[in-house]
């Protein structure tokens, strides 16, 4: 008995599917935890730079962890098209980015010490479920 076959048009839309899925579930821990940051607990989500005040809202968080994850996609996607070792590249930088971002949080201007904590969580959080995800997802 033969092996079942996968079509290359089959594989290519479970993969889309897998992303489309790791990016809507990594956008929404980020906003999890900016639920129980802000409106849950309380946490002064307020950066003053250069005497211009930021309010971290659910609308920011939602954009900026979408533009996030949808950067590591397109990220990989291209690693994929040009490499053989796109899933151990796109894994190392992916890592490295994370860690680099811990740095914004402290770098934002003045900020209270719980928006610190929350928004490095939410980096956290964004990472921890996007980059394993995206690492399945990769063929490689």
């Amino acid at each position: 008995m033969s092996a079942p076959t996968t079509s290359p048009v089959r594989t290519t839309r479970a993969r889309r599917t897998a992303r489309v899925v790791a990016v809507g579930a990594a956008v929404l821990a980020a906003l999890a935890v900016w639920v129980i940051a802000d409106p849950v607990l309380g946490a002064d989500l307020t950066v003053i730079r250069e005497g211009v005040v930021t309010e971290i809202g659910g609308i920011t968080v939602l954009v900026m962890a979408t533009a996030a994850a949808l950067l590591g996609w397109a990220f990989l996607a291209v690693l994929e098209r040009f490499t053989a070792k796109a899933r151990r590249i796109w894994l190392v930088t992916a890592l490295v980015v994370l860690v680099l971002s811990f740095v914004m949080p402290f770098n934002s201007g003045e900020i209270d010490a719980s928006a610190q904590v929350a928004l490095l969580a939410m980096h956290v959080a964004l990472g921890a479920v996007l980059i394993p995800l995206l690492v399945r997802t990769s063929g490689d």
